[in-house]
């Protein structure tokens, strides 16, 4: 291996044992399980975490509870002054970091690294938004009246994310909730615990460095013990997960129980259009990386490739070629296109869809095979998988998270959209053309039914200028950019009355 895991460790501040608790300081014997991080590259382990119990849990929201009180006192701009410091100090740790992702991930190194960028980034947007969060000045119709909306912090909020981005997704959520006035409990993938412990460790720095609250709060463990807390506690007005549909419904279920709020970004059957006029070398390009960066394990992967049947036998064996030309291995070695899957598990799941398409019906074009050996140590590296596909296939319905894409032929636009909006999610999607009319009907309200629509670009890669997030099964949550900050305050309405007069809205007359 390149890097040497325990110079990573000591660089990040992590030793062979760590405490996955946290809130203003580190609970050194929690009562919940020690688990062990293995890594998907060689399959060994790189550390092991004692997680929280319940009385843990419990302690830490309590905590953040307090620390709340403190931080919405303190003004936006001041709250993101310590943001902004927090993206410093990030900066300073990106390529430690990054490694540390790429070894207990396995994405490669570039995408580890951008993956602390995607921090970093977030934090100076949030830096910015300290500054406005803006409510609106409407017109009374009462003389001597002002309306108008401001937004209150909410309180502290629970954070659940997966493997696929073990920081960026926080990252989303605690940099915008920070200055929004919030704190904030998360609770990270048991498959990627020492990079959300390492951010914490920055984060601690941070905030007692600044003197400020402890708003950041860390819960490793099982979803069974410190999930299903945050789901049933009343403490936490709101709730962003990342993760599966059917865990997603069950989120959503339990939270709206208890009358609490849900972001939820969940599965992606994305799809680009290839119309006949596309850039060939263009579209190629997007679709090799949308198909197969980060081994397919990104809610935005290209799933469906719909494309015209006049060019379908000219491209794909284009795209074959390509694939071909991906070096798969460890990713944090340079050259490597792709790393390995997260377990092997994953790798299995993989294998039976591809057997389920192809008693479906579909077309096995390339790849699909488990690679075994010294160059490919730990079961947990595949080859990327192209399969011709009709898109009444049921597997093609399903979100398979692994480097498996489907390849349909189309007749036209109308067809093509159809095929594209037949799936029950809806995350991101694209076409490929230079044909105005045709891009602009895939954005019409006829067109994409997914929350991200992208022309002449990939499916993967989201700014997080935009906000990020999907319809239908996809969840309907937003995160990141635009206005997305409003999920983590508390709307008012407001009215002053400065005349002398109590006259009632809507003309009423009381009394006389």
């Amino acid at each position: 291996m390149m890097y040497d895991k325990q110079d990573i460790l000591k660089k990040l501040g992590l030793s062979d044992v760590n405490s996955g608790v946290y809130a203003g300081e580190w609970l050194q014997n929690p009562s919940g399980d020690v688990v062990e991080s293995i890594s998907p590259i060689d399959g060994q382990p790189i550390a092991k975490v004692r997680t929280a119990g319940k009385e843990d849990y419990d302690q830490v929201v309590d905590r953040l509870g307090d620390a709340f009180k403190q931080w919405r006192l303190i003004p936006a701009p001041k709250r993101g002054e310590i943001v902004r410091l927090l993206g410093l100090e990030l900066r300073k740790h990106k390529q430690d970091l990054g490694k540390l992702v790429t070894l207990e991930m396995g994405k490669i190194l570039p995408e580890g690294e951008g993956e602390v960028q995607e921090m970093i980034d977030m934090a100076d947007f949030s830096v910015g938004l300290s500054r406005q969060l803006y409510g609106l000045t409407i017109q009374s119709e009462r003389p001597g009246h002002r309306l108008y909306e401001q937004w209150q912090p909410l309180g502290t909020i629970g954070i659940i994310t997966a493997f696929n981005f073990p920081v960026a997704v926080w990252a989303w959520n605690a940099t915008v909730a920070a200055v929004a006035g919030d704190s904030m409990v998360w609770k990270p993938s048991t498959y990627v615990p020492l990079t959300a412990i390492a951010v914490m460790k920055i984060v601690d720095k941070v905030l007692k460095d600044a003197g400020a609250p402890p708003v950041m709060g860390l819960v490793t463990g099982p979803g069974r013990v410190t999930g299903e807390a945050m789901l049933t506690d009343k403490r936490l007005p709101m709730v962003s997960f990342t993760g599966s549909v059917a865990m997603g419904r069950r989120v959503s279920e339990k939270v709206a129980t208890r009358m609490g709020r849900t972001i939820l970004e969940l599965g992606g059957n994305n799809a680009i259009i290839m119309a006949e006029d596309a850039d060939m070398a263009l579209a190629l390009r997007a679709v090799l990386f949308a198909a197969v960066g980060t081994a397919g394990q990104r809610c935005t992967t290209l799933r469906r490739l719909i494309i015209h049947e006049s060019i379908k036998d000219k491209f794909v064996p284009m795209l074959i070629n390509a694939y071909k030309q991906v070096r798969i291995g460890n990713p944090l070695e340079p050259g490597i296109m792709m790393g390995p899957m997260i377990d092997k598990m994953a790798v299995a799941m993989m294998m039976n869809a591809i057997e389920r398409a192809k008693q479906q019906g579909g077309t096995l074009l390339y790849g699909g095979r488990q690679l075994t050996g010294q160059d490919y140590p730990g079961g947990c590296y595949v080859e990327p998988a192209i399969i011709e596909a009709k898109p009444d296939m049921p597997i093609v319905q399903e979100e398979t998270f692994a480097p498996l894409l489907y390849v349909i032929p189309y007749k036209d636009l109308d067809e093509a959209i159809a095929i594209h909006n037949s799936v029950p999610q809806g995350l991101s999607s694209a076409i490929f053309t230079n044909d105005l009319r045709k891009a602009e009907q895939f954005l019409g309200p006829a067109g994409s039914d997914c929350g991200i629509a992208n022309v002449n670009i990939g499916t993967s890669g989201a700014e997080i200028g935009g906000a990020f997030g999907g319809e239908k099964e996809t969840g309907g949550g937003r995160e990141a950019g635009s206005d997305a900050w409003k999920a983590y305050m508390r709307r008012q309405t407001v009215t002053i009355n400065y005349s002398r007069d109590l006259p009632l809205a809507q003309g009423i007359k009381f009394g006389e």
